[in-house]
Order: C-alpha cells, then sequence, then structure tokens
C-alpha cells in the first residue's frame, strides 16, 4: 500500500512595506506593535509581545533606547527640509518665523518619529529578527 503525501499549499507571504507603514510584527506582519492608533492621546504604549506568533518587541532591558538615535535622525531630515522650504517659498530672513514653523512642525510630528523609529528598528536595524512566512498563517480556532 503507497502512502501518499499531501502537498503543502504555499504559505503566502505578506509584503513588507505595507507592515511597517501599519506597524506590524516584523516576524509575522500580522499583530500591532502598538495598542492604540499614532495621535492617540492615550499614549504611545507598544504591546509586550504580537497578539498573532507570540513575538516579544523588547529584546532586552533598553532596547527602545536605539530608536532614540533614529527619532534624532527624523528630526534633524525634517527641520532641514523645513527650513530650506520656508527659505525657498518666503524668501524672509526673520528667525521668528523660522522658529514658529520648526517648533510647531516638530510638534505634530513627534508621534510619527516616535512610533516609526521603533518600527524601523524593529524591521531593519535588528539583527536576528527577519520574517517567517509561516507565522502569518491564521491560527485555527476550531481546535
Amino acid at each position: 500500500m503507497k502512502i501518499v503525501e499531501m502537498e503543502k499549499a504555499p504559505i503566502k507571504r505578506l509584503p513588507m512595506w505595507p507592515a511597517v507603514i501599519t506597524g506590524k510584527c516584523p516576524r509575522c506582519r500580522v499583530g500591532n506593535i502598538y495598542e492604540k492608533p499614532m495621535y492617540s492621546l492615550v499614549g504611545q504604549k507598544i504591546n509586550k509581545a504580537c497578539p498573532h506568533c507570540g513575538f516579544v518587541y523588547e529584546r532586552e532591558p533598553g532596547y527602545f533606547y536605539a530608536a532614540m538615535y533614529i527619532s534624532y535622525a527624523f528630526i534633524v531630515a525634517e527641520l532641514v527640509t523645513l527650513a530650506v522650504g520656508t527659505s525657498i517659498l518666503t524668501g524672509s530672513h526673520n528667525p521668528w518665523l523660522y522658529i514658529a514653523i520648526l517648533l510647531s512642525v516638530t510638534g505634530v510630528l513627534a508621534p510619527f518619529n516616535l512610533r516609526y523609529s521603533k518600527v524601523l528598528l524593529l524591521h531593519w536595524l535588528t539583527p536576528g529578527i527577519r520574517y517567517m512566512p509561516e507565522y502569518s498563517v491564521e491560527k485555527d480556532t476550531a481546535a
């Protein structure tokens, strides 16, 4: 009697960019990294682990301090772009105009910088964390 093995259906790979933009887990790309939306007034609290695959986000104590440097890079790029853009568009040399624009935009983009510096740290800048398509499969709830 010959036993025929059932071939497994190929696992669908989830794309990287939508996972980064929406703040999904770097291992399964399904579970949310953050508990609340970006501009929530409640805060920017990260889940301890992925609700889908169980991946622990904080790899070691103080892990997310490295995200501070990524946030610095974001803010420098934003401020330089804004200063050059303001100079070109207004032609003004009034320092108070620059201070008002740069400080207000910095305040508005602070949640973006905080959130995406941590997401980029998890997705690209930490060795050993990689996407595993087998964790993307929906859990069987019938068991």
